[in-house]
């Protein structure tokens, strides 16, 4: 059952206004507006917006993947990574897919276990190594994959096409601009280990 709209007036002024400056910063605590008019104002809140739909968009095409498979993020994820290393004539080792995800050798073990119990990879002796392993999607796996989440991602592809390629050129600058902006690489409350000020408080 959806959730019905917020009755309280200001209540839907701030939904609409999320993503907005006036509605996250409108001291200018955080972001310098000087040199931008009202119009410059509005189109950015406007791209914020869309960047927000984007996500939301990515986000809702994950969960039905996730649905549809049966599996779990990092299974999808290990799923694509066999697909590329197929496409690409690429080896697929335990190792390789541990970096490829992030993580630890025993997880790794712990998720081809799982996807191979599952009928969805096969283990088989690396062809110059015996003492290594290599991993392979199954087929079927393969072609529902592709057929369905492969698919819908691909019509990215659809709205990248109908850009220019100097309009091509500013969305990558656009795009890795804002990757390096919101990096937390020198940050002292970004890293794993970091520790939130309530946790401290509360001993």
């Amino acid at each position: 059952m959806m959730s019905s709209a917020p009755e309280d007036p200001r209540t839907s002024r701030a939904l609409s206004s999320l993503y907005s400056l006036e509605g996250s910063d409108p001291q200018g605590e955080l972001v310098d507006r000087a040199g931008l008019s009202a119009a410059d104002l509005g189109q950015i809140d406007e791209l914020m917006a869309a960047l927000a739909g984007l996500r939301d968009a990515e986000r809702a095409l994950a969960e039905a993947s996730r649905r549809y498979m049966d599996l779990g993020e990092t299974d999808m994820r290990a799923l694509h990574f066999l697909i590329v290393c197929e496409n690409t004539d690429a080896v697929a080792t335990p190792s390789a897919i541990a970096h490829s995800l992030g993580i630890s050798s025993a997880s790794t073990t712990k998720l081809l276990d799982r996807l191979e119990r599952a009928g969805h990879i096969r283990r088989r002796r690396h062809p110059s190594d015996r003492r290594a392993l290599m991993i392979s999607i199954e087929p079927a796996t393969r072609a529902s994959a592709m057929r369905t989440v492969g698919a819908q991602h691909a019509r990215r592809v659809h709205a990248a096409r109908r850009l220019s390629p100097s309009e091509r050129g500013v969305v990558i600058d656009f795009l890795e601009d804002m990757t390096a902006e919101i990096s937390l690489d020198g940050t002292e409350w970004g890293g794993a280990a970091a520790e939130h000020p309530s946790s401290r408080r509360s001993r």
